[in-house]
This record gives C-alpha cells, sequence and structure tokens, in this order.
C-alpha cells in the first residue's frame, strides 16, 4: 500500500505494518469521534511513527498513486474531524 504523509512524501507499506496501521488509525478515529485533543494528537503520532519507521520511504522521483492520504502532523482535531468524515475504519481491502 503507498500511503502519502502531506508535506512529507510517499511510503510503501506491506504486511505486518499494515495490520499494524489499521489498529492505530481505527483508535486515532475513535479520538476524533470522541473529540479528544490530546488523544488524538497521540494517536496521530503514532500513525505517522508506523509509516515513517515501518515503511519504505519512496525517492520523490518514484511518484505513484497513493492508496491513502494521511493529514500533516500539525493538523488540528478541528481541520481533521472535516478531513476524516467519511474515512473507511479499516484500511485492508
Amino acid at each position: 500500500m503507498i500511503i502519502r504523509i502531506a508535506t512529507e512524501g510517499q511510503y510503501e507499506l506491506t504486511g505486518q505494518a499494515l495490520a499494524e496501521l489499521d489498529a492505530a488509525d481505527n483508535a486515532m478515529l475513535d479520538a476524533i469521534q470522541h473529540a479528544d485533543a490530546q488523544a488524538f494528537a497521540r494517536h496521530l503520532a503514532n500513525v505517522l511513527d508506523i509509516v515513517r519507521s515501518r515503511g519504505r520511504r519512496l525517492d520523490d522521483r518514484e511518484l505513484k498513486e497513493s492508496d491513502l492520504v494521511l493529514p500533516p502532523p500539525d493538523i488540528t482535531l478541528e481541520e481533521a474531524r472535516d478531513l476524516f468524515a467519511g474515512y473507511p475504519r479499516d484500511l485492508a481491502p
């Protein structure tokens, strides 16, 4: 799966890393749903960390269509609420 982090670039994740990302992503969505800004910030940081640490960073010249676009690290809870409206709960196909 190709994942773009807005303002950073693209990463490729496979295997167990996708399952970890899915669980972390669902926790982030729960925090958004409960309007918990601290939990949202914590879970977003975890989601981004999984992508950065477990994914393979694509070279900027190796552009591929992104399967998932994540927001920039400095997004607010209010911005995320609008952005993630209608976002799929589970990432795995």
